[in-house]
Order: structure tokens, then sequence, then C-alpha cells
């Protein structure tokens, strides 16, 4: 039996048998085109005969996406720190000094003790109208050389001011730390008239800035030798009290109390010993416990706490408009492997007086201040215009004026010289570690 079928594309009719074989001397015959199975989609053969990826194919479209992820990622996480950055509060600075790009520079660094809309959780409410910089210290870096180097200047030094409003009251002869009362530009001037040091930046924290820097890290570690308190006949000022020995986790509030003990007292042999260094002795805590959240901070790098520690501690900080998000970025970038154990610190020398002016003050012990502060600049400091001041008010110059020193008071002007200390140099035995 023939069929029929035109299905061919030479478009001729072809007589196919019941078998289903073309009848023989037709001619040639062109099959019609296969019909898709039953159920198969449109184009799905087509796509099922694409070339397989190779292993290596596959590798590299991942890398790329993932790749891509961490660039997302990085973007976002920059995007956020720098907003951050725009939270912290700025100050116009007309006295910092311009820095040259890669040169050394010097960053004041100021804790203030101001109570404004803190009530009494620091203490006594005094001078709530203004405030004093608890925290003097001055931070050299030198990013050429990658290193950085520490200056503490104490608070009671016995000095002139510079550019303090005659309003305030306090435009004569004052404690150095007097001089942050209307902001830092007074005592940045104050600085570089007195001691020859340019000031490119400064950075202030209050508090519970230190506060909250601290307990976002989660605590910083130290060793105490001994129980310690702080005690001003019978008041503890700070609220230090530390009540066992050995390596111990200290929250913010513990640490603040450490950093602004006046009245530190260790217990050994069965009673309290007072050290007696006073302010020295604070100063050289407040350089451990800088050291010890350098080390905590450093060892605890990861987002999460890179956001609770931005987010704890932006609101507290002002820094000088100069200050830009570029050069925090740079010097972390170019810091990030910096030890705290190799931070050198100094402490500007200067020995205790009682001025009819101003009370106990410290008054600058030459030439010994002249060598520590040359060894903090790595040169020697610049010319000053009012030079640091003894009990009586009188000027006292470093050794490179000593020709236009004004003549002694018949009272006695210098103080009684004694050794430079060396940087860096090990804390006394009743102080605590970094553990």
């Amino acid at each position: 039996m023939l069929a029929a079928s035109g299905g061919g594309r030479s478009g001729r009719t072809v007589l196919v048998s019941s078998s289903g074989t073309v009848a023989p001397g037709w001619g040639s015959v062109t099959e019609a085109p296969e019909r898709p199975a039953p159920g198969d989609a449109p184009g799905r053969r087509g796509r099922r005969q694409r070339r397989r990826r190779s292993r290596g194919e596959r590798i590299l479209r991942w890398s790329l996406v993932v790749v891509a992820v961490v660039l997302v990622i990085a973007a976002i996480g920059y995007g956020y720190v720098r907003y951050r950055w725009g939270q912290v509060k700025t100050l116009a600075c007309n006295t910092c000094a311009a820095v040259a790009d890669g040169e050394p520079f010097n960053v004041l660094l100021v804790g203030s003790d101001t109570r404004v809309g803190q009530g009494t959780s620091f203490g006594s409410v005094q001078q709530a109208g203004g405030q004093r910089s608890d925290t003097i210290k001055i931070l050299h870096v030198d990013p050429n050389s990658g290193t950085a180097r520490l200056l503490s200047i104490p608070r009671d030094t016995f000095v002139q001011m510079s550019d303090v409003p005659a309003s305030t009251g306090l435009a004569q002869d004052q404690k150095i730390n007097a001089s942050f009362d209307t902001g830092p530009q007074p005592l940045i001037a104050t600085i570089e008239n007195t001691f020859g040091i340019p000031i490119q930046h400064f950075v202030e924290v209050d508090f519970t800035g230190l506060e909250n820097a601290v307990n976002t890290l989660g605590g910083i570690n130290l060793n105490f030798p001994y129980p310690v308190r702080d005690n001003d006949n019978g008041i503890n000022n700070s609220g230090l009290n530390i009540t066992k020995t050995g390596c111990q986790l200290l929250n913010g509030q513990q640490t603040l109390g450490l950093a602004r003990s006046r009245y530190y007292q260790y217990y050994a042999n069965g009673y309290w010993h007072y050290d007696g260094s006073s302010d020295i002795g604070r100063i050289e805590r407040q350089n451990i416990v800088i050291q010890a959240i350098a080390a905590k901070a450093k060892g605890s790098f990861n987002p999460l706490t890179v956001n609770a520690f931005l987010g704890g501690v932006v609101h507290d900080i002002t820094v000088d408009q100069n200050l830009s998000f570029g050069d925090m970025l740079s010097l972390a970038t170019k810091y990030h492997a910096f030890s705290p154990s190799s931070l050198q610190s100094f402490t500007l020398p200067v020995v205790p007086a009682v001025s009819s002016q101003a009370g106990d003050v410290e008054i600058v012990n030459q030439p010994q201040a002249e060598q520590v502060l040359t060894q903090f600049l790595g040169h020697a400091p610049g010319p000053v215009s009012t030079p640091p001041l003894d009990r009586y008010g009188n000027p006292i110059f470093p050794p490179s004026t000593t020709t236009t020193t004004a003549p002694p008071s018949s009272q006695g002007s210098t103080p009684t010289p004694a050794p430079a200390p060396s940087p860096s140099a090990s804390a006394p035995s009743f102080d605590p570690t970094v553990c």
C-alpha cells in the first residue's frame, strides 16, 4: 500500500510503502525534520547540546563573583567609617601649624575634665561653665620612619598664658591646664610659645569618651601587684578601688578611676602606702592605660568591634577641622602593625613648688627640660616668646638663651637640677602593667 507525503524540504511528493521504506526509482528524498519528543519544552534540546564549562572556567567565574562581593563590602565599610568620622565634632584651629607631606608632626592629645551635662558622675561639679585639661600629652609622629613618641606635660606646670581672653580672669600667670578653659587654641598657643613645640593637630577626649572606648573593646587587661585605691584624706575622688591582685579585666569606669587618680595608694605589708610622686605618677599610669587600650584594640580588630568602638566614641571626641578622614586612614594604614610597646614615653621634668599666685605648682627643671624636648622632637625645640616661670613668676630660660636671662630674683628662682628622666622608664613596682 502506498501513502503520499509532502513534508520533504525538496517540495516533491514522495511515495512511501507501508513498511516505511522509500519506493525505489523515485529519486533522492530529504526527510522531514524530527519533531520534539512529547513533554520537551521548545529550545530545551538546544540547551542540552551546549558545551559544558570546564572546571577551570567554573573556578574563574566564582572567583570573579567573590572578588566583586569583597570589593562591594570594602566600599560599604569605607563609606561607613567615613560616615562615622563625619559625626566627630570639629573646631577651627588658627594656631595649628601647617603640615608638610611626609614630614613629622605633633598632635596635642587633651583629656578634658568638663562636667557640663554630667552632673556628679565624675565627682563634684567645679568650673561647670568652663573646663580644664585633665591630661596634656603630645604625640610626635614620623611617617617616614614609622615611629611615634609621647610627651606628657604636668597639668600644674607654671606658665604665662597665651591667647587667653581677659574676660575669663585667667590671662595672668597660671597652671597650664587653665589655658584650656575656653578651648584648645589658647592651650596650643601657650605650648608653642612656652616650649617651642609646634602643634599641627589636636584631639580632645572627655571622661565619657574614655569610658566608652574601653567598654566597647570589652575592657583592658592590667596586672596589679597590690590592691590600690584613691584616697584624699578619706575621700575617693576618682573612684579607683581595685581589691585584688593579679591580671584582671578593667571596665571603662575602673579604667577612668585609675587614669584620674591623683591620691594613689597601694596596700602592702599590712597598711596603705601613698605614691608621693602625685601628678607624675598619675602621668605614668595614664601611659600604661594608653598602651593597654592600644594593645586591646590591635588584638580585637573585627568589623563588630570597629563598629561598636566608633559608635561609642564619636560623640565624645573633638578634633581640629584640618584633621581629615584621609589623614586618619593614612595613619591607620601606616601604623597598623605598630606595637604599643614601641611607643617611647617622655615626661617634662618639673619639681614641685608653691606659688603665691597659683598655689601648689610644678616648676620646669632646666636644663633637663631642654634635653628631654630635644630627645622627644629629634631636634632642638623652636624659639620661645614666653618661657616657663619659676615660683615667683620669673622666666626660666633654657641654656641656649642664658645670655638674655634676667638676673635671678633675690628670693631665688631656679629649682635644683635633677637628672633628666629617660624615655620609657620602667614603672614603679606598685603600678600596674599590661598583661
